[in-house]
């Protein structure tokens, strides 16, 4: 990377429960850079992915179930003086690197995330992303499916993850911009349509929408959890 001595190595975490079915290809988009190492925290699973994590000469660790607990664990075994967590249904685009060196020194730039891109066709999901667009850049608020972005040093300062039972991200976020600015870059990570294609798109960035209000309103986050195993609401 042409950086300055700010960064000499990028830290990949991707926390992992049964993505056998994905794994192999967000880990492939991380070989567009020599100089990252890429961290898989599995939290039990029960199929290939350790195998296939393992098969691809990236370093894998287990930690207790949960993804807050699980980035943790892989923040604490990084070696990168910046962080990027990736979801393991995510692919990273080509130059991630560059992009997240130059934003970081950006003055009072403290973390960042990417652009949001799902792999459908549906119209209905080209307004989703323009609704992620819009929440990302003008609020300065994006989610985890958007590979967020920090240093190491400034993600210490706040703590982590909150190891919450739900809406661990939307929390570090607000933790980080006491810190500085939060970069949204422009260029899109592809995320899979899985979670709108569930149960419907509509239904479930409503019901997204109300996990948000719901924990804004101080409902525990493991209350919102139980509602989520009902089936009740739907995972960001």
């Amino acid at each position: 990377m042409n950086c300055s001595n700010l960064i000499d190595k990028i830290s990949i975490i991707i926390p992992a429960i049964n993505e056998a079915g994905n794994i192999k290809e967000a880990i492939a988009t991380t070989k567009s850079s020599t100089n990252i190492e890429v961290i898989v925290v599995d939290g039990g699973s029960s199929d290939d992915t350790k195998a296939i994590a393992q098969s691809l000469g990236v370093k894998v660790i287990s930690s207790s179930p949960g993804r807050a607990v699980q980035m943790n664990a892989g923040a604490a075994a990084a070696s990168g003086e910046i962080l990027l967590f990736l979801h393991a249904d995510t692919r990273l685009p080509a130059g991630f690197d560059e992009m997240i060196c130059t934003a970081l020194q950006q003055p009072r730039i403290v973390a960042g995330a990417f652009n949001l891109q799902i792999d459908a066709s549906l119209l209905s999901l080209r307004w989703v992303e323009l609704g992620v667009k819009w929440r990302s850049h003008f609020f300065q608020m994006p989610y985890g499916d958007q590979a967020i972005f920090v240093t190491k040093a400034v993600f210490q300062q706040v703590g982590g993850f909150p190891e919450l039972a739900i809406m661990e991200d939307f929390e570090l976020i607000r933790r980080l911009k006491t810190k500085g600015r939060i970069a949204i870059l422009s260029t899109p990570v592809v995320t899979s349509a899985r979670r709108w294609l569930q149960k419907g798109v509509l239904k479930t960035t409503l019901l997204n929408q109300i996990v948000i209000i719901a924990y804004l309103l101080g409902v525990s986050p493991e209350r919102i959890r139980r509602w989520y195993r009902g089936e009740k609401f739907k995972r960001i």
